[in-house]
């Protein structure tokens, strides 16, 4: 298939839903019921109810296809063996024969709540930096204990607005102010913003998503376990906003689950 753009519109996206069936922790995730719909049904709404041209589901599984087909949404079946959601887009974008500038935004497959302008807001920022391979967000840390957890990822970024680097530790690391007596007394909240929690939403350009297939896993990234020091390992630029509203936590855990489908009411199949 040659690679043609997906539409004439420069600044048009296509929204990805990544949907693998076999979650370690809850198994079938993308299927539980969340007010009589499948999570993953819900997921795509909200992709649709962005500025998106083309809204994608992509998954490894046909009870996944099957469960959207009431829905009327769009599903790309791919490979089983993706080692993460990236490698998963890149073959979505080859599949459907994306011309290298396309820009594609992946919405994780267990966030039903992920407000639309938040993906709007991702690819304009990719559009706003024609060098910027990935475009991705942040919002600031206000308590110590999200600061100094591994599972909060952290950036620090420039001035204009490009990755410096993402981590697990608390960067960056204030030195005048942290001996070992300040960490035993910290204060439970932070002043200012000068810490950044890394929002997983992610745009990106096809042509880089055809690259990054091939590049084995980078140092950093093994160290860190954050495919996206891969990137910045191969000098590519990654653009990083600060979130223009609070993105509401995904569904880990069962008590996740509980806690989005006491907010979520039924979701009305169609249109």
């Amino acid at each position: 298939m040659s690679r043609a753009a997906a539409t004439t519109d420069t600044n048009a996206f296509i929204a990805v839903i990544p949907a693998r069936y076999g979650a370690s922790r809850l198994p079938g995730k993308p299927l539980l019921d969340i007010g009589g719909a499948p999570m993953v049904a819900h997921v795509w709404r909200r992709a649709c109810e962005s500025s998106a041209s083309r809204v994608v589901v992509a998954t490894d599984d046909a009870r996944i296809r099957e469960a959207l087909a009431p829905w009327g949404a769009e599903v790309v079946m791919t490979r089983a063996d993706h080692p993460s959601g990236t490698d998963r887009l890149a073959e979505v974008a080859e599949r459907l024969g994306l011309a290298d500038e396309a820009v594609l935004v992946n919405v994780q497959g267990d966030e039903p709540l992920i407000p639309p302008g938040l993906i709007d807001q991702v690819a304009a920022r990719l559009f706003d930096d024609p060098v910027a391979s990935i475009a991705t967000l942040a919002e600031p840390i206000a308590d110590v204990e999200s600061l100094f957890n591994p599972n909060v990822v952290k950036v620090v970024r420039a001035h204009s607005g490009r990755a410096l680097y993402f981590s697990r530790a608390p960067v960056p690391w204030d030195r005048e102010a942290w001996d070992r007596e300040a960490l035993a007394t910290r204060p439970a909240r932070l002043e200012g913003d000068a810490w950044l929690r890394h929002i997983g939403l992610y745009a990106y350009r096809a042509g880089f998503l055809s690259d990054y297939r091939r590049w084995p896993p980078s140092p950093l990234e093994q160290r860190e376990q954050l495919e996206q020091l891969r990137a910045l390992h191969h000098g590519h630029a990654i653009q990083v906003a600060l979130a223009s509203e609070p993105n509401p936590a995904g569904v880990d855990t069962l008590e996740d689950l509980e806690r989005v489908r006491a907010l979520l009411g039924t979701i009305k199949r169609g249109g």
